[in-house]
């Protein structure tokens, strides 16, 4: 397996659990449970989960109404896409 292949399947995989842990921590606030700390839901997005983040707090609604997640979330993403984009200059 080469870098890139493994580069390909940690995104696809923090992506994943970063829109599950949307869906779980929604789960549990309907139910009035133990939440997933809101520094674990960044800490997600910035480990390369922010696509997953998003789709997770829109499919499941949940922390839209959170403008640290609302602008916070895309500016994550964005700041990876620039840091991608100089990374390959």
């Amino acid at each position: 397996m080469n870098v890139v292949t493994l580069i390909i399947a940690y995104v696809i995989a923090v992506n994943v659990i970063g829109f599950f842990l949307m869906g779980i921590d929604k789960r549990k606030a309907i139910k009035r449970s133990f939440r997933i700390p809101e520094a674990t839901l960044f800490l997600i997005a910035v480990l390369g989960g922010s696509i997953g983040s998003i789709l997770g707090m829109y499919t499941f609604r949940h922390k839209t109404k959170h403008v640290k997640f609302t602008l916070g979330v895309p500016a994550i993403l964005i700041a990876q896409i620039v840091g991608v984009f100089l990374l390959m200059r």
